[in-house]
């Protein structure tokens, strides 16, 4: 089970930062097809490269496995710039935010 989702994650992950399979891999300093072979299924990464992956995506390993949140980098991103913000502002996104669900 949690292989397949490993694999779909990264791909999902990747897709959403807009990179290439390859470009990642390099920049992980692995090989070429590194991240396409995890994402085949066909090799797994060591736990420090998994950490190094979770860093490369600006999430935490519990983002990683968060089924519920489809795009985590985008929304630690969110939660950053909402951090700089004053109480009423916050608020007001809020507001925004409950309206949009609607």
């Amino acid at each position: 089970m949690y292989e397949s989702y490993f694999s779909k994650r990264i791909s999902q992950l990747r897709t959403a930062k807009g990179i290439s399979a390859r470009d990642m891999s390099l920049s992980l300093g692995q090989s070429e097809s590194y991240i396409n072979k995890i994402e085949n299924g066909k090799a797994f990464p060591s736990m420090q490269v998994f950490f190094y992956i979770c860093d490369y995506f600006g999430i935490t390993p519990k983002d990683f496995f968060d089924e519920g949140t489809s795009n985590p980098t985008l929304i630690n991103a969110l939660v950053k710039d909402l951090n700089v913000l004053n109480e009423k502002q916050i608020i007001n996104i809020h507001e925004i935010i409950k309206g949009l669900k609607k």
